[in-house]
């Protein structure tokens, strides 16, 4: 079979997990002139140890239909069963491993042991790959008391890329020299975070057991907006010991590098998911941008969000919306790249339109006006077309709904049944504000 048709294969085999259209988006975006610097994935020693399998099969995936990432893989749980059989007690400092001669030639052991089965599987699954322990991190001597620990002052990735350019993963060990040849141990988390500095991938994926970041009832966060969450969330008292320092690593990266680097948290069996599709299957996490928030229409670039509506409906905005329809709100991303409108011109607010540019979708920009919106709003209702994409997405967050002929008509934070059939009359009773004829798939009013 031609690389061509698996591609093609592939892609019909994924519809059962997104849309074709926005597979092929994503294909598109991580196939174009950049496609040397797809990604970087980093995979814990848990994953190689429990999940290898999973792990391969997504590695293969990826280089079937033509993406060739980076690897960077840890060790940790291997390296602490081989210093207990040699009888070393492994120390810890802040959360750093103490590395002395004795515990690094074991790592270094270990790395490299690990490096090779992990390569060895992937060329058992037909997957091109290479092995790389030497010659990427150039340190210098972490404080003291760690020991051989490496802080890595320049990365060498020319081989790496050339390695990606021909199509073989490389598979990289957390190890690095020091100017006058010492070998010495470097964090995984941080060799990622470094590599991701000099090559500015399109992502930096973190594969773990959980599957991404989880909140204070260990559900998934599937969105983080450093422009608007970081803060709140580094007070958190759930969000504590490793996690928390691979959020502010990420941070750190994500201030380092341009917007079009993001960074995913999930498990390795839902890389395609997470990769390939708009809702993803972990914890996405971008620099985001600021949310502008407007009570009048004459505060607003008007032609800015009249581009925005139309291109995310497909048609023509009527010609009197702003002066017709009375902003209670607008929530806007600084680039209006997605918004939310609120009326108020009735009982209850009216989300009158809710909208993001279909580059942006999957970039969690749509997800941040949303919940800024409601965090104002408790109470809600809205319409949607029937033939609405999002109704789905609808159906997720409304606390009812009713469906119609022509309308779904959505409420939340409404309890009251006489006021619920009064907003359903409302929503359905309103005219049309994104105009041309036919039935309008997109259309929201």
């Amino acid at each position: 079979m031609t690389n061509h048709k698996v591609k093609e294969t592939i892609i019909r085999l994924l519809n059962n997990i997104g849309s074709e259209s926005e597979i092929r988006k994503y294909l598109k975006r991580f196939s174009s002139n950049e496609g040397m610097k797809f990604a970087i994935i980093k995979v814990g020693g848990g994953i190689l140890k429990q999940d290898i399998d999973n792990l391969v099969s997504s590695l293969s995936f990826l280089q079937q239909v033509g993406l060739t990432p980076i690897v960077v893989h840890g060790a940790g749980p291997q390296l602490d069963e081989q210093l207990q059989q040699a009888n070393i007690s492994p120390q810890f400092i802040d959360g750093k491993r103490v590395t002395n001669p004795e515990v690094l030639k074991v790592a270094r052991k270990v790395f490299i042991s690990e490096n090779h089965n992990l390569v060895s599987a992937l060329k058992s699954a037909g997957v091109d790959a290479v092995s790389f322990y030497s010659g990427i991190f150039e340190c210098e001597l972490d404080a003291k008391d760690l020991g051989l620990v490496g802080t890595i002052k320049s990365v060498h990735d020319e081989d790496l890329i050339e390695s990606v350019r021909n199509g073989a993963i490389p598979v990289v060990s957390p190890l690095g020299e020091t100017e006058q040849g010492q070998i010495v141990n470097v964090n995984a988390d941080i060799a990622t975070l470094a590599l991701a500095k000099t090559i500015e991938p399109y992502k930096v994926v973190f594969l773990t057991g959980t599957g991404g970041i989880l909140d204070a009832n260990d559900k998934l966060i599937p969105v983080i907006s450093l422009q608007n969450d970081y803060e709140h969330m580094m007070q958190q008292d759930w969000l504590h010991s490793g996690m928390k320092l691979k959020l502010q690593q990420i941070h750190e990266l994500l201030n380092s590098v341009s917007s079009a680097t993001s960074v995913s948290i999930t498990k390795p069996g839902l890389v395609a998911k997470e990769l390939f599709t708009d809702r993803g299957s972990g914890t996405l996490v971008n620099k985001g941008e600021k949310i502008l928030t407007f009570t009048d229409w004459q505060q607003i670039s008007r032609d800015k969000l009249a581009q925005l509506i139309e291109s995310s409906f497909g048609h023509s905005l009527s010609d009197d919306y702003f002066e017709q329809t009375r902003l209670h709100t607008a929530y806007v991303t600084e680039c209006y790249r997605a918004a939310t409108i609120v009326t108020h011109d009735y009982t209850v607010p009216y989300l009158d339109k809710f909208v993001v540019e279909d580059g942006a979708k999957g970039e969690g920009l749509g997800t941040a006006v949303w919940n800024t919106m409601l965090h104002d709003n408790p109470q809600l209702f809205w319409r949607a077309s029937t033939y609405n994409p999002i109704n789905k997405f609808y159906y997720s967050v409304a606390d009812g709904f009713i469906r119609g002929k022509e309308w779904n008509v959505f409420w939340r934070g409404i309890d009251d049944l006489s006021l619920i059939q009064s907003c359903i009359q409302q929503a359905t009773g309103r005219a049309r504000t994104v105009v041309n004829s036919g039935e309008i798939p997109g259309e929201q009013s």
